[in-house]
């Protein structure tokens, strides 16, 4: 008891309805960054492959970087660890293949283009991913998030409730109304509850498109 207890009040604490509002705007703000990157990274390394080909055809230098290991090595700077455990392999690799052995700054920068264009944000835990997977937010968010809590917490899982561990659709409602503080006017009763694992028996059942 005092195990599934515990485990309401840190589901309620960090997976509250704000709570997870503020992790879809999380994820949508990491989308947004990622997207951000991709073009000014793909930007970025535009430009540099323009002053490389001006260095090359215009008679004049602008004493920038142009080797990858330069940059390393000066970004690492600082960097106690670097300088004490990479920076002398690092530097004798760096001398032993010439520069086309490596690639160009530009295509250091369209790699870092083309990871975050791919990029596609992932929740990091069972719980994040439950509450979050919904399109449009709603107080489901916050029981599918509980759930999975109690399924992530039974003894299969090393957890400390029993496998067989069962809660009633009305003392789950219970414990939501006052884990949650919810007013009158938005509390939950057994019928929501079983609504619920109904809406997530049938969604588990649908077949995956391929």
């Amino acid at each position: 008891m005092q195990a599934f207890l515990g485990l309401i009040l840190s589901t309620a604490a960090f997976w509250s309805p704000e709570k997870i509002a503020n992790a879809r705007a999380a994820r949508d703000k990491l989308a947004e960054v990622n997207h951000q990157i991709a073009r000014k990274a793909a930007e970025l390394a535009s430009l540099l492959q323009q002053r490389s080909d001006l260095h090359n055809s215009s008679g004049f230098s602008s004493n920038t970087h142009y080797h990858v290991c330069d940059v390393i090595e000066s970004a690492a700077k600082g960097n106690y660890l670097f300088e004490s455990h990479v920076h002398k392999p690092f530097q004798d690799l760096h001398t032993q293949f010439d520069l086309k052995y490596w690639p160009t700054l530009s295509d250091f920068l369209q790699e870092l283009a083309f990871d975050a264009e791919a990029a596609d944000p992932e929740a990091r835990d069972p719980l994040t991913a439950a509450s979050t997977a919904a399109s449009r937010p709603s107080l489901y968010d916050f029981f599918k998030a509980l759930l999975v809590a109690i399924e992530e917490s039974r003894a299969h899982n090393y957890g400390q409730l029993p496998n067989e561990f069962k809660i009633t659709d009305n003392a789950l409602a219970s414990f939501a109304n006052c884990s949650l503080d919810l007013e009158p006017d938005d509390m939950v009763d057994s019928l929501y509850v079983k609504r619920l694992r109904q809406h997530i028996r049938d969604g588990a059942e649908k077949p995956k498109r391929v």
